[in-house]
């Protein structure tokens, strides 16, 4: 038989644990660093399976890593559980309508990201003690990927340190290898401290904590034309000394978030932003400090692995969705805002004649793997990938579990995640991680291309961007 043929064995037998994590995970909606009900449904799915699980890694009690079999190659998938705040939706309900005004969804997908990573783990373990050859298989639960960085504190702590290759991929609309790169980032608060004063009677008495923070707002302004054009520096006041104007303001705080393509491009703004922020207590006569709360690099795609993953992509195929699904998605594309649903045409109208966009449009769900183009093109947004892909050579890809045109973090993310079309990109992806995976068990010369191919990148080195003394803040 075939790797495709016991890979899809293999899930078949499998699929009802799948599926109850990717709808069990899609009711608990849990926000990053508690997500503690999610990794105990892991835990149990896990330990049923023959896995070593370990949980309470990294200082985060809801990160974990099961491990089965023995030996090289090791070969690591990541499964991402923690949802969004204020996107509560109904599932399969193409209009807004939340469960629970105000709380929890999963607008980006990670239930069902989870779910086809616990899957693919599941197939190469069925893989592994039907062959009864050599080869580890590690499953690493990452929580908060949306706002703690949770790869980042198990890059740092040395969890991915043993991997000859590791895989992931995102629900999306669109089946597609991942060949760009993402954004590097730093989220610090900077801090001022001043003198407070009666600001009509004696404000040379006083020493403005405000005034740093806006000085340290021009400063920041400035410094704009002077980085790397695709450098990225967002701000929020977080405390602007109190509400009374008769007072100087004694103190004030700004977050700060410093993104780059290269993490070191992000460190070496984040290193001019301090003198920045030195500059504008002094200005002032105030004390400046800062907090950092976390960070992340830059995602580096490794061709070698890419390759692989993608012809893993093409063998295993595209999800088979049915009709109600393309129904279903119909309904969904009609909710999207008209310059979204435009963009989608014009993206279909560079692949293909005006006839079959209109067909494709009354069943707008991605049937195919699409070709592989390798790009230097950098999304405009970051992922804790990035900390893993400077640790272990990665690929990573996404799989159709929406209509085209869904975005990310939206109430249509969210009520299409509990959906029968989410199952079908949930196995075509545990299919595809699972057999890229086997690909490398059979043949170790893939793991030993991409290492070198890492090395080359990276010069070997690993800084990470969050200091050793900051650890994760599951005390909030």
């Amino acid at each position: 038989m075939d790797n495709k043929l016991l890979i899809d064995k293999y899930l078949e037998e499998k699929f009802d644990m799948i599926k109850e994590v990717n709808e069990t995970i899609w009711n608990y909606a849990e926000i990053g660093l508690e997500e503690m009900k999610s990794v105990s449904l892991y835990k149990k799915l896990l330990d049923q399976e023959g896995f070593d699980v370990q949980t309470n890694i990294a200082g985060m009690p809801t990160a974990f890593m099961a491990s089965y079999g023995s030996g090289n190659p090791i070969i690591g998938i990541t499964a991402e559980y923690d949802a969004l705040p204020q996107l509560s939706q109904k599932a399969g309900k193409a209009e807004y309508s939340p469960i629970d005004e105000g709380g929890h969804g999963h607008g980006c997908g990670h239930n069902s990201l989870g779910a086809a990573a616990f899957g693919g783990a599941l197939a190469v373990k069925e893989y592994l003690k039907e062959q009864n050859i050599d080869g580890t298989i590690k499953l690493f639960g990452c929580p908060s990927e949306e706002k703690d960085n949770g790869k980042t504190f198990m890059a740092r702590e040395g969890y991915f340190d043993d991997l000859d290759a590791a895989f992931t991929w995102h629900p999306m609309d669109r089946n597609t290898a991942w060949s760009g790169g993402s954004l590097a980032n730093i989220s610090v608060i900077f801090n001022f401290k001043g003198i407070t004063a009666h600001a009509a009677a004696t404000p040379h008495l006083g020493r403005s904590a405000l005034d740093s923070a806006e000085i340290m707002n021009v400063g920041a302004n400035y410094l704009r034309e002077h980085i790397t054009p695709d450098a990225r520096i967002h701000y929020a006041y977080l405390d602007v000394g109190g509400s009374a104007p008769n007072v100087v303001q004694g103190s004030a705080k700004v977050h700060y978030l410093i993104r780059a393509p290269k993490v070191k491009q992000a460190l070496e703004i984040f290193e001019r932003m301090k003198d920045v922020a030195k500059g504008a207590a002094l200005i002032c006569g105030t004390e400046s400090s800062y907090d950092i709360l976390t960070g992340l690099s830059d995602f580096i795609p490794n061709t070698v692995l890419t390759k692989t993953l993608h012809e893993s992509m093409g063998e295993f195929g595209a999800p088979k969705f049915d009709e109600e699904d393309f129904e279903l998605a119909h309904e969904f594309f009609k909710s999207l805002t008209e310059d979204e649903k435009e963009k989608v045409k014009a993206d279909l109208r560079k692949q293909y004649d005006p006839e079959k966009v209109e067909e494709i449009l009354q069943k707008p769900l991605d049937t195919s793997v699409q070709p592989l183009v390798f790009s230097s093109e950098v999304m405009p947004g970051s992922t804790d990938v990035g900390d893993l892909s400077y640790v272990a050579p990665t690929a990573q890809f996404t799989m159709a579990t929406t209509t085209l045109g869904t975005s990310p973090h939206t109430w249509q993310m969210v009520a299409q995640g509990n959906t029968s079309m989410a199952l079908k990109g949930v196995k075509a992806a545990s299919g595809a991680l699972a057999l890229a995976s086997i690909k490398v068990l059979q043949n170790p010369d893939i793991a030993k291309k991409a290492k070198k191919e890492l090395k080359e990148a990276t010069g070997g080195k690993y800084i990470c961007p969050i200091p050793k003394d900051i650890q994760p803040n599951v005390n909030k």
